[in-house]
């Protein structure tokens, strides 16, 4: 297989509310509406995707790394989304975001290679 992109996914039933929640999240409005039922965010070389999806709605996951949790956090708190505990460990740090339908975004910082 020969990939040029990849997609993550949360399904949604209530797309515009949804879109507005995303646009807190990523800072930002969608970058385009192929389709009607769907939005795409473009993230540093990246895809993200909202799709308006009623049977499959809350049951999405995604992880997306970022380079500084902390910072993401009171970002994200300052714009009303509450991204729960940090956990750390070995693996670096992650923290747990689920939107208002249920989908999960996990937030992971890698390991510092210091």
């Amino acid at each position: 297989m020969r990939c040029i992109g990849l997609f993550a996914v949360s399904p949604v039933q209530d797309l515009a509310a949804a879109l507005d929640w995303y646009a807190l999240l990523f800072g930002r409005g969608p970058d385009d509406r192929p389709i009607p039922d769907l939005a795409q965010w473009y993230l540093d070389g990246h895809g993200f995707q909202v799709m308006r999806e009623p049977g499959r709605a809350g049951h999405g996951m995604a992880t997306l790394v970022v380079p500084d949790i902390e910072a993401e956090r009171a970002r994200l708190a300052g714009v009303g989304i509450d991204t729960g505990d940090i956990v750390r460990g070995d693996f670096g740090a992650i923290a747990r975001i689920d939107d208002p339908e249920g989908n999960r975004i996990t937030l992971a910082e890698p390991p510092s290679r210091g």
